[in-house]
């Protein structure tokens, strides 16, 4: 699977973690920045890797900002972007079987390494459960040309 992340400055530290476990882990991951803690701006980052994966340059990607919001924001404008906020493995797990997510955003300020990693792992690792769900999810695509 081709994994793309992307981070602002609050996101850096804890980007540059899950980058090296999703290596080890056996992903092929694009990292996309922010290479530093400098400032940079959220939605910059979160358009970026929404295009990635919106234009099949990856399969899922990961978000972290300080929040998780607004980067999730900024990418949720991407058409075919279905970009959800984690706070745990079961909430990423979730957004994936039942609402078809291909990105995942972090906040950083509110999630513990460890509770990062395997909301990733979680993320990574489901598959869209289909059924009653793909009609909902059909609904939220239409919803892109309105």
């Amino acid at each position: 699977m081709r994994v793309v992340f992307g981070s602002d400055h609050a996101g850096f530290a804890l980007k540059q973690h899950l980058v090296a476990l999703a290596e080890a882990d056996g992903f092929e991951v694009t990292d996309l920045g922010t290479n530093s803690s400098e400032s940079v701006d959220y939605p910059d980052l979160g358009a970026l890797v929404g295009r990635a994966v919106s234009n099949g340059e990856a399969d899922r990607g990961v978000l972290i900002c300080g929040s998780g919001n607004g980067i999730a924001i900024a990418a949720n404008k991407i058409n075919g972007v279905r970009c959800a906020v984690a706070h745990d493995a079961t909430s990423a797990r979730l957004a994936v079987e039942h609402n078809d997510a291909n990105i995942c955003s972090f906040g950083a300020r509110f999630i513990g390494e460890q509770t990062a990693e395997d909301a990733m792992r979680a993320f990574l690792t489901a598959s869209f459960a289909g059924g009653r769900h793909a009609a909902r999810v059909a609904k939220i695509t239409e919803l892109e040309s309105n």
